[in-house]
């Protein structure tokens, strides 16, 4: 059953599109990442999501609830962790939560209850009397998280969720997201590429506000397989000229495209693109052609490489 169906949404400032006709669902179980370098439109999709915005074409579906048509009912099943995580710094972080609990409707049992749980699965039990002027980023982060479940959300939406935070802190949210997943549907914006490899299912690529790959992390990182080798020739002892070395480069086989890249130190050098490390191969043309290699560097294709292929091409 489908949390989340977008078709055809757009968003309009003026004259400038934020949002170009997307569409996508979003399954139960799943953990999809909403990816794209800043200004692609991802903030402006989360925003019409949880009602905080109305789009200007198409339609947004959470829970089998229509964000425009009613929209009460949708932000009911949405646990939303904007940026920044915002809160109160004077409250302690059980006052808090009961404020939230209290906005959500909930009766004194029902918020003990439900600050107990979203504490326990956050992190933040022993923590509960602390200010929250005084957490460090970390935990002002998971302070957000537990008030986004207060209300045990069948979506959690997460807007750069580790943002500012230092490396431990972000490996300490990348796990506590993939354990609440367990449990719920999560929608997660970032522009992290590791964060999506660490912690997706899916992934959603949007850049200049078109969606422009949609597919599981492994079948997207299984599209950049293979390796790049960096490789320098010694330009004293060459006589050919770079293109004509990247033409006798491109006719090896295994070899997928070769890219001259700006020299260093007087040397000619290339980017090798192959399925497989050729490396074996490079070295037998070298010694054939009487070429001094001075730099043969591998480097294994990651979801980066598939980010800027897609973004570069939608440009």
């Amino acid at each position: 059953m489908a949390v989340i169906t977008v078709e055809d949404l757009r968003r309009a400032y003026g004259s400038f599109e934020a949002l170009r006709g997307i569409s996508f669902s979003v399954e139960a179980g799943e953990i999809v990442g909403l990816l794209g370098p800043n200004g692609a439109g991802k903030t402006t999709a989360l925003r019409i999501l949880v009602g905080l915005l109305a789009p200007t074409g198409g339609r947004a579906v959470v829970a089998g609830h229509d964000v425009l048509l009613d929209p009460i009912a949708a932000r009911r099943a949405i646990g939303w962790l904007p940026e920044g995580a915002p809160s109160y710094d004077e409250s302690s972080v059980q006052a808090f939560l009961s404020f939230v609990a209290r906005v959500r409707g909930m009766g004194p049992a029902e918020t003990r209850r439900a600050i107990d749980a979203a504490a326990h699965d956050c992190g933040i039990t022993d923590r509960l009397r602390q200010r929250i002027g005084t957490l460090s980023r970390g935990y002002r982060q998971r302070v957000g998280l537990a008030a986004a479940l207060l209300h045990a959300p069948a979506l959690l939406i997460l807007d750069e969720p580790t943002t500012g935070l230092d490396p431990n802190q972000v490996a300490e949210i990348r796990s506590l997201v993939r354990r609440l997943g367990r449990s719920r549907t999560v929608l997660l914006s970032t522009h992290i590429l590791s964060e999506v490899e660490a912690v997706c299912d899916r992934v959603l690529i949007l850049h200049h506000g078109r969606l422009v790959a949609d597919d599981s992390t492994a079948a997207i990182l299984a599209g950049a397989r293979g390796t790049v080798v960096t490789l320098g020739v010694g330009a004293g002892k060459v006589h050919a000229s770079p293109p004509q070395l990247q033409r006798d480069l491109e006719a090896l086989p295994g070899v997928r495209t070769v890219r001259i890249v700006a020299p260093l130190a007087g040397e000619h050098r290339f980017e090798v693109h192959a399925d497989d490390d050729l490396r074996p191969t490079l070295f037998e043309w070298a010694v054939r052609g009487g070429h001094v290699l001075v730099e043969m560097a591998p480097a294994t294709r990651n979801l980066e490489d598939v980010f800027r292929r897609l973004t570069e091409a939608s440009a």
